[in-house]
């Protein structure tokens, strides 16, 4: 007689896949995110609330809803465009002339092989100047009866007030912001010049590369990532540029420096028209992210986020 037995029962497949746990520094780190989450997210609720109404600061804030009339007046303001073209024109020409002089400086320091430290932290000066001091600086060597700039610019034949011109006033704040903030650049790229392997330039030497064609074909394309970077870190602040033009000019002559980080400041605290200041504002929010996230696409792109 046979007898059949019963096939074992299969045990039930376990997931196996590890649960991903907190742990103890992310436990660490929850209160701070929270309070970082409230205080940007709280801002910015109210910000859009406020874009969507009329505010009154007389016995409280109060919101008045007044539906999409601030986001209409945006499109018909032809001033605002005017301020967004020039606010553009000023972040090619400050952020241009950052790069172009920062990697020129860079490299001239990156050469030095004695004093190099020295001529470093004597050129960094200007960066940890206060923007504020900078304007203040920058109008008294501007102005037009004893600035040293006036005095040198009347040696070549230029005796007109600085400040006082539409395009010199644009030009003067300008080169107030390149001078300021140049040296950032100039030590990020030179930051990034260093780490460039010594193999490379001399396997470049060794196949007859001469100095420009090193530079164009070896240390730029190893330095790219780096450039990026910093032009990302100087796009980031030139657009909500402030600082110095509110010391120097204040938008002036006829409104021929205001930004539009000028007119946002104005509508909001000097008008007190708080609602169309809080759609200049969204929209300011809106151009910077989409300029970072430009810049973050051409940085995966490059394997530079992994």
């Amino acid at each position: 007689m046979t007898t059949t037995l019963d096939a074992p029962a299969e045990a039930p497949v376990r997931n196996t896949k590890p649960r991903k746990r907190i742990g103890f520094h992310g436990l660490m780190l929850t209160p701070g995110m929270i309070l970082l989450a409230l205080l940007s997210v709280i801002p910015l609720v109210t910000i859009i609330a406020m874009s969507f109404s009329r505010v009154h600061l007389l016995g409280g804030v109060v919101f008045d809803n007044v539906g999409l009339i601030y986001w209409a007046r945006l499109f018909g303001d032809l001033d605002l465009w005017v301020q967004w073209l020039r606010t553009i024109a000023f972040f090619v020409l400050t952020v241009g002339l950052e790069m172009v002089l920062g990697l020129g400086f860079a490299l001239c320091l990156w050469k030095l092989v004695r004093a190099r430290n020295l001529l470093l932290t004597l050129f960094l000066l200007p960066m940890f100047v206060a923007p504020v001091i900078v304007g203040l600086l920058g109008r008294f060597l501007t102005d037009s009866t004893f600035g040293l700039y006036t005095w040198l610019l009347g040696l070549v034949g230029y005796h007109g007030d600085i400040l006082g011109g539409g395009t010199s006033a644009f030009l003067a704040v300008v080169a107030m912001d390149v001078w300021e903030w140049t040296p950032l650049i100039t030590l990020v790229v030179l930051a990034g010049l260093t780490a460039v392997p010594q193999s490379i330039r001399e396997a470049a030497a060794l196949d007859g590369a001469n100095g420009w064609q090193s530079f164009r074909h070896v240390l730029l394309p190893s330095i790219s990532g780096v450039l990026l970077v910093a032009l990302l870190i100087r796009s980031m602040d030139a657009i909500r540029y402030f600082d110095i033009i509110s010391v120097t000019t204040n938008g002036g002559p006829a409104d021929a420096t205001k930004t539009v980080p000028i007119r946002l400041y104005e509508t909001a605290f000097r008008f007190f028209d708080l609602g169309y200041a809080a759609v200049i504002g969204l929209v300011m929010l809106v151009v910077t992210i989409l300029i970072a996230r430009a810049f973050v696409r051409v940085l995966d792109r490059k394997g530079l986020t992994r």
